[in-house]
């Protein structure tokens, strides 16, 4: 391919936007060597601290990672390549089973928690130079994690999940540096990673969590954090047990320097315990989002973390945002008082889940999911299977937007789904994945 396309440029801006423009028109895929630095400046006639500069620049947006002894090369998916473009849109009459939120009826009316935090804001306005975090919300959560058995750490407020991933591994990592990731795992985090210049490195997944053998292999090929789906994992629905977290605290109580961070978006909509790894870490942060029990567009997650890394996160936040709206935060704190963490919630995707699973199980189809809003069917071959359901009625999400090395599958989320849905979806997916006798997908 490199014999096809050449690189140009005098200046490092010039080269990293040569090498840029090609990956965009398709003509460096993803996996594509670059020239040796000495190499590419003997054949531009510039110094080799030009294409140094080139490709650190080329690094720290995610385009280009740096492999060892295999050299500078095209990202498996270079962070200008959303993994939502893999997404599948349902047009009109299919019912799409793909986008992975929960169901609005057993979401909580906002109405009256944001008009009394509203209220309580005319009162007394927040100004500059307050506290970023509601004391109240700060105490509710801190009793929260202390009730799962989570370290003690202060408390900060981001918004959302993936808001507080990205800072923490901002606070702790330069543009290089490799993140082991969940494989299947969160679309949104496998985009996150290379867009800021860090390396992703898969761990395998199963039904209780990480792999502990690939967890050890990511680590010790030198991964400087972990980012961990404590329950609820997505796409596969996997909670880690008693057991496994005993046996991946033993892998990390092995590497202290590395960053932990625990996703337990999870919360008020799972009913298996929590085992937090963040017992035998000294570098870590949980993360607790509000968007799958009241609603994504809150937009607001509290977390945990030692004190340094908390530190940093609000100061950096400082610089940015300041703060999550105390408004915002206050009406979280009046949902909390007024009940809205309910067991029902859990127990309804739990029904729901299990149903679609069991029937796919009586048609021959093999499907995970021990918790949260979705199950993952292994597929053979993605495209087709994703295409033939779209043409029967149904929008699933096609697993190529969750995998980097694992196999393919798709990803049906349970939430809206009705007993007579369980049957029509679980029909349709054994008429698109073909006769039983055929299905080996390991």
């Amino acid at each position: 391919m490199l014999e096809e396309y050449r690189i140009q440029g005098r200046r490092a801006a010039e080269i990293a936007a040569s090498v840029e423009q090609a990956v965009g028109a398709g003509e460096l895929p993803p996996g594509s060597p670059l020239p040796p630095m000495r190499e590419l400046a003997d054949r531009l006639g510039v110094n080799p601290h030009t294409v140094a500069a080139a490709y650190r620049t080329l690094r720290e947006r995610g385009v280009v990672e740096t492999a060892g002894r295999r050299g500078t090369r095209i990202r498996p998916r270079p962070a200008t390549t959303s993994r939502e473009l893999a997404r599948v849109s349902a047009p009109p009459g299919v019912r799409d089973v793909s986008q992975g939120n929960p169901d609005p009826a057993l979401l909580p009316s906002l109405s009256e928690a944001f008009a009394a935090a509203a209220a309580e804001a005319d009162a007394r306005p927040v100004l500059y130079g307050e506290s970023a975090v509601d004391p109240e919300l700060a105490r509710r959560a801190r009793a929260a994690f202390d009730a799962d058995g989570v370290p003690p750490g202060p408390i900060a407020v981001t918004s959302g999940s993936l808001d507080a991933v990205e800072r923490v591994l901002a606070a702790h990592l330069k543009s290089g540096d490799a993140v082991a990731v969940e494989d299947p795992g969160w679309a949104a985090l496998l985009d996150l990673v290379p867009a800021l210049g860090l390396r992703t490195v898969p761990v395998r997944v199963d039904e209780e969590g990480p792999l502990p053998a690939s967890v050890a292999q990511a680590l010790r090929g030198g991964a400087r954090a972990i980012v961990v789906t404590d329950r609820a994992q997505n796409p596969l629905g996997a909670s880690i047990g008693a057991e496994r977290a005993k046996a991946l605290r033993a892998v990390l109580a092995d590497h202290p320097e590395v960053l932990l961070i625990e996703d337990d978006h999870g919360h008020a909509i799972v009913d298996l315990p929590l085992h937090p790894l963040a017992t035998v870490a000294r570098t870590w942060a949980l993360v607790r989002s509000v968007a799958k029990a009241h609603g994504p567009d809150l937009r607001l997650a509290v977390l945990t973390g030692d004190a340094v890394t908390v530190d940093r996160l609000l100061g950096r936040q400082r610089l940015g945002p300041g703060w999550v709206s105390r408004i915002q935060q206050r009406a979280v704190v009046h949902l909390w008082e007024r009940g809205a963490l309910r067991p029902s919630v859990a127990a309804a995707y739990d029904r729901r889940r299990a149903a679609l699973i069991a029937a796919l199980a009586e048609r021959g189809v093999p499907a995970r999911g021990r918790s949260g809003m979705n199950v993952w069917v292994p597929v053979r071959d993605e495209t087709g299977a994703v295409a033939r359901l779209l043409h029967s009625g149904w929008a699933v999400a096609p697993g190529a937007a969750f995998r980097l090395n694992s196999p393919p599958g798709i990803r049906i989320t349970v939430s809206g789904l009705t007993a007579d849905d369980v049957e029509g979806i679980a029909d349709a997916v054994a008429v698109a994945l073909g006769p039983a006798p055929a299905r080996r997908y390991d």
